[in-house]
């Protein structure tokens, strides 16, 4: 189990265009790398079996006691339809505190912790109708990387997860 830092950190040499450089948690789905707000993040665990729920979305794998704490464990590959959801010893929960409220969620592996700077992230392109944008924060760019930025708390707290009973809109 690995506890992560809580702190976000200025660049060293100064600042960007006027802001701070934000740390991401990045992880893959389906070949895909994304990228969340290191201020989200509790803590990472490897992917333990859950306790599902009757009649739950398919998406919501079910629940893990954690410490005391009943936590919904949500997994995003089947959330977002990629890749192949085959569970593998590289498969890991990452425990999210959002809104005040512990959830989880099960990605194909966890990449690294990067600090990235406001030059280096920009807003995602507009696609047709059919593909669902809404929970896109930015897209950053890394050396030859480019990430795909979740804003986790609006995908997390919105009614289409059903995890809360007031969700955001």
């Amino acid at each position: 189990m690995t506890q992560l830092a809580r702190t976000a950190h200025p660049k060293q040499n100064g600042t960007v265009d006027g802001g701070y450089a934000q740390e991401f948690l990045t992880f893959t789905l389906g070949g895909e790398e994304y990228a969340i707000d290191i201020l989200k993040v509790q803590e990472i665990r490897g992917y333990d079996a859950v306790t599902g729920i009757a009649h739950a979305p398919p998406f919501i794998k079910g629940v893990i006691n954690l410490r005391g704490i009943i936590v919904p464990i949500v997994d995003l590959r089947i959330k977002f339809g990629v890749g192949v959801v085959e569970y593998t010893p590289f498969t890991v929960t990452i425990i999210l505190n959002v809104g005040g409220r512990v959830v989880g969620i099960v990605v194909d592996a966890v990449s690294d912790v990067l600090s990235l700077d406001p030059a280096q992230l920009c807003e995602p392109p507009e696609f047709a109708s059919s593909l669902d944008t809404r929970y896109i924060q930015s897209l950053g760019s890394i050396d030859d990387r480019m990430l795909i930025v979740v804003d986790i708390e609006k995908l997390m707290l919105s009614a289409d997860m059903a995890l809360v009973e007031n969700p955001l809109h």
